[in-house]
């Protein structure tokens, strides 16, 4: 659904994106001018992920979380090889939700041991591919165990697994709801008891439980809820397991601003809450290692789409700049990534020059359909044919998760600056 009403004088503005040094009125990346860049590149459209922006993300949880957090990336939010490279060096796991995911995970040199295998369909074949990889499985039906213990038994090594809870309750504000009511993630909480004693009776090396409530929250207070029940739902749960619990994912949930009028996420309460838990997992879970699983918050702010404005029309009033790329390479930006009722991304025109001027226009993609729409009359600076539009905040579920085979348009670049 589109808003068509006009634009209010008083409409929230986005939050300032300043991550991009801007050089001349013009954006800079990686050290580069933007227009320099996207001739390095050779065409538009294209991603680009600022390895610096990537580095200071990690930096800037470390120093909030306590020390003996463990920090995975879900690399489903943005699986290029030269980023899943980058991140493994920099997090202390990699979580996967595919065989192919798995591949990239271990080309790129993450240690087996700290890469954990999560999804609703796991085919035989991939949790075959799992065991004999020595990564962590997370059970998500009982339909996996016998499979898991059959590999075992054929390839003589543990089939290391953690149990994937679908819990009583959900993380209040979250973007996507993972968790609570009936979903097709986990294994309902009330149904473990009963799945814990077949994980004995089948011998796989237990090691503990993922609980991942939902997504896309700026609520530090809703993300400490749900950390607090998911902690003290693995506990009770605790009792019925085969062995000790070593290993506890708390998910994640952590989100960045996308909208007008929405701030950013603040972590100093989530740091302490994190550390008020461990302070009695010493005691109640005295062999658990804690992990925090983030996808989007770790890459979302570091990654740009470029487009390049190939015509600019007037349609009884309204102003469209048509660019060469759109939903096929961004469907996040277009609104048909999940959201119900359609809004802006920030985005911006890199300017040239030092221009000023400004002017309400929207920004469509070449597609035969009215939802390549990638910004819905937004005040933004002056553009011709030929001027670079950027979508900020697109280093997360962007080229991966978009129908680049739509309509037959080449697929886009990415690179790591």
């Amino acid at each position: 659904m589109t808003d068509t009403s006009p634009l209010p004088r008083s409409a929230p503005a986005h939050v300032p994106f300043a991550q991009f040094a801007v050089v001349g009125a013009e954006l800079s990346v990686g050290g580069q001018p933007l227009s320099r860049l996207a001739e390095r590149v050779g065409s538009t459209p294209f991603y680009v992920y600022d390895r610096r922006l990537l580095s200071a993300r990690v930096a800037e949880l470390r120093a909030v979380l306590p020390p003996a957090i463990k920090l995975h990336y879900a690399m489903k939010a943005n699986p290029m090889p030269a980023v899943v490279g980058l991140m493994a060096g920099l997090v202390d796991g990699i979580d996967v939700a595919s065989a192919g995911e798995l591949k990239v995970a271990l080309d790129a040199g993450a240690d087996a041991a700290e890469i954990s295998f999560a999804g609703p369909g796991k085919r035989d074949a991939e949790l075959r591919q799992a065991v004999a990889a020595g990564v962590l499985v997370n059970v998500e039906s009982a339909r996996e165990l016998p499979v898991l213990a059959q590999a075992a038994q054929d390839f003589g090594c543990a089939a290391r697994v953690a149990v994937r809870v679908n819990p009583d309750f959900e993380l209040k504000g979250s973007g996507m709801k993972m968790g609570g009511g009936p979903k097709q993630f986990g294994i309902d909480a009330e149904q473990l008891p009963g799945v814990l004693a077949e994980v004995g009776r089948w011998g796989l090396a237990f090691e503990g439980f993922h609980l991942f409530a939902g997504s896309q929250n700026l609520k530090a207070e809703s993300i400490c809820e749900a950390q607090l029940k998911s902690y003290e739902l693995a506990l009770r749960l605790a009792d019925h397991a085969p062995s000790a619990v070593r290993f506890l994912n708390l998910g994640g949930g952590f989100g960045i601003p996308y909208f007008p009028g929405e701030s950013r996420l603040d972590l100093r309460p989530i740091g302490d809450n994190l550390a008020r838990l461990l302070d009695r997992a010493q005691r109640e879970l005295p062999e658990a290692s804690f992990v925090i699983e983030l996808g989007r918050y770790l890459v979302g702010e570091a990654g740009l789409y470029v487009t390049r404005v190939v015509d600019k029309k007037v349609s009884r009033g309204q102003v469209y700049l048509v660019t060469d790329g759109g939903l096929n390479h961004h469907l996040s930006a277009s609104g048909n990534f999940g959201q119900v009722i359609r809004k802006n991304y920030p985005v911006t025109v890199s300017s040239r020059g030092g221009a000023t001027a400004r002017e309400v226009v929207s920004v469509v993609g070449p597609l035969c359909t009215p939802l390549d729409v990638l910004a819905d009359r937004m005040d933004l600076p002056t553009a011709q044919i030929g001027d670079l539009v950027v979508v900020f905040q697109s280093g997360a579920y962007g080229a991966s998760a978009s129908p680049q085979a739509f309509l037959g348009h080449p697929q886009c670049t990415e690179v790591l600056v």
